[in-house]
């Protein structure tokens, strides 16, 4: 792909026949829509495009404080958004220990300490209260980004959303990086709300059985359709269709042929497709389930 392509979003893909949600989304991370400072009327464009394909829903998910409540705001204003609130497992430990290279969105940060990271959770108990609030997320443990010294505040605000998402009946959201047996045991250990969604699935076959056997739900994002990913293939083709959503993780995580370009919730039909081919399944079957798992899971 040449340079220049990067900037060229991709083509709209064939429209389903079937609509689907994307269960997984940042569109306040969208190149065009900045945090706080986005006209409403880009968010509608962006749902307008998906909507078009065949998306007619979408999951917006917050990762910090003010992502989640714009994910709070744009879902009660907008029909087609469902929101998730939570502190990103990488934000618990900046909260905490500091962040003095910036590299979140909120830029350089002192640290606050335990007592930060508890008024931070409140902040997300309540937003996770309102109704149009659907779930708690994304939360869970990321071992690739944060070291051994910000493990304990990860695992504690992990606990922490997980009793928010029981309290209030939602759905808990969880990003897993190279943590998979701590995120398992974790959930043993506090016990998972009814309804579980494992975003942007990264574990193999063994563990979408494990998964599979807790009822858990698997989010499947673009790349499932990467050339080296053929065990995240592998745990989608075990994976039963009553627990398979499907995710942009938008502007992550753009699917092939699209690679490194910007990603958005038009693009799900590509990924949906490719997904059906491994499951063996007709799009329209497999649209059909997720669709219905997806209400399922964000109860709406």
């Amino acid at each position: 792909m040449a340079p220049q392509d990067k900037n060229t979003p991709p083509p709209l893909p064939e429209p389903l026949r079937v609509a689907v949600a994307d269960s997984h989304t940042h569109l306040d991370m969208l190149p065009q829509l900045p945090l706080g400072g986005a006209p409403m009327g880009t968010v509608e464009e962006a749902l307008a495009k998906a909507a078009s394909v065949g998306v007619t829903t979408v999951v917006q998910v917050g990762c910090d404080l003010a992502g989640s409540r714009w994910a709070a705001d744009t879902a009660a204003a907008h029909d087609a958004v469902h929101a998730t609130v939570a502190l990103h497992p990488n934000e618990a430990p900046r909260i905490v220990l500091g962040d003095p290279d910036g590299w979140s969105r909120q830029g350089a940060r002192e640290p606050g300490g335990d007592a930060a990271l508890d008024a931070a959770l409140d902040a997300i108990d309540a937003l996770a209260a309102l109704p149009h609030v659907r779930g708690v997320g994304e939360t869970g443990l990321d071992y690739f980004r944060t070291g051994p010294d910000g493990m304990a505040a990860q695992e504690r605000s992990f606990r922490a959303h997980i009793e928010i998402a029981k309290r209030h009946d939602k759905a808990l959201v969880i990003h897993d990086r190279e943590a998979h047996d701590d995120v398992l045991r974790i959930l043993r250990e506090e016990g998972a709300p009814e309804r579980t969604v494992f975003h942007c699935y990264s574990g193999d076959a063994a563990m979408a059985e494990i998964c599979a056997e807790a009822g858990y739900f698997m989010s499947f994002a673009g790349n499932v359709t990467f050339k080296n990913a053929q065990p995240l293939r592998d745990a989608l083709a075990v994976a039963p269709a009553e627990l398979v959503l499907v995710e942009t993780d938008a502007p992550f995580l753009t699917p092939a042929p699209y690679r490194g370009r910007a990603n958005a919730p038009y693009l799900i039909p590509v990924t949906l497709r490719a997904m059906a081919e491994v499951k063996g399944l007709t799009e329209d079957a497999l649209a059909t389930a997720v669709a219905a798992n997806t209400a399922r899971a964000f109860g709406y």
